[in-house]
């Protein structure tokens, strides 16, 4: 398969402090990939790192065979990559609409834009129902919908997904992670942190466990489903 997605080695620190010690992994064209782990062992400060938010003090992360470690955010989303923040930074004074358009900031093309709204509102229904309506009035799951639907209005190569599910009640949570799947199914490339770990595994196309800053574990997503630390750390088993 086509590597999408290196990160080899990576060091990351917050104020001099090593947060991420020694991760390394990658995402293949079309795949969905989970990254799971406890609190605190470093999955949103490797996407924030991805996405030009951090940059790595030791290491390399390539997209599409290109070195982004040091790019700014505006050139990486230019280049293809998406992040969906877990605090989802609705803009609440907005409409679902003008949340919405705001993602396609870098698109020129109008009709484009009105695609990519078709496809978010075919994506979820409920924003359509709801486009008038301001992003601050919405509930949490509505928000999550319209925080990976900004997501998509760029039409990114790779969408990078930060705890979607968390605070949203169980249907939701089952409601998200269908989203999620689809838009794997569909071909988007999806690199994935989310806290139901059993969920996450069983739709990924392969995983990566994090420990104290650094990858401890690889495998297909049943593969680590089946492996003592998973179901030790995870589980409950």
């Amino acid at each position: 398969m086509k590597s999408m997605l290196r990160v080899e080695n990576i060091e990351v620190r917050y104020s001099r402090v090593p947060i991420i010690h020694d991760v390394t992994f990658h995402v293949n064209e079309g795949e969905l990939v989970s990254v799971v782990g406890s609190n605190g062992a470093g999955k949103t400060t490797v996407l924030k790192s991805i996405a030009g938010n951090l940059h790595p003090t030791k290491g390399r992360i390539e997209f599409q065979k290109e070195d982004i470690s040091r790019s700014p955010t505006m050139q990486i989303v230019r280049k293809g990559i998406t992040y969906v923040p877990e605090e989802r930074r609705v803009f609440g004074p907005l409409s679902v609409e003008e949340n919405l358009k705001l993602g396609g900031y870098i698109v020129d093309d109008e009709a484009k834009i009105q695609r990519q709204l078709d496809y978010v509102y075919g994506l979820f229904p409920v924003l359509e129902s709801r486009r008038k309506q301001l992003g601050g009035t919405l509930s949490g799951g509505e928000q999550q919908m319209l925080a990976i639907g900004r997501g998509l209005m760029s039409s990114p190569k790779l969408l990078m997904l930060d705890e979607p599910s968390l605070g949203l009640m169980p249907k939701l949570v089952d409601e998200m992670l269908e989203a999620v799947c689809k838009l794997k199914e569909e071909g988007l490339t999806i690199l994935l942190v989310e806290q139901n770990v059993r969920e996450a595994l069983e739709m990924a196309d392969r995983g990566y466990v994090l420990q104290t800053g650094r990858t401890v574990h690889e495998g297909t997503g049943r593969e680590l489903l089946g492996t003592d630390v998973v179901k030790k750390a995870f589980l409950g088993l």
